[in-house]
């Protein structure tokens, strides 16, 4: 699998934002697998990048928190 596709010990991107948006937490290495796969522009599909930038948004808006 990529490793976009398989970003932390068999978590997608949809398990990943799922995860974080349910505890309101986001750590600050998540955060940058998250950046780094929505970087890979050619490597993630438009419904992965709409989760990200899902997640990203609920930080812009303080329903989540970026956490050490």
């Amino acid at each position: 699998m990529m490793w976009t596709v398989q970003i932390r010990s068999n978590l997608t991107i949809r398990q990943l934002v799922n995860s974080i948006t349910t505890s309101g937490k986001m750590s600050r290495q998540d955060h940058l697998r998250l950046t780094s796969a929505i970087l890979s522009d050619n490597e993630i599909t438009e419904e992965e990048r709409r989760q990200i930038n899902r997640a990203f948004d609920y930080i812009q808006t303080g329903r989540l928190k970026l956490v050490d």
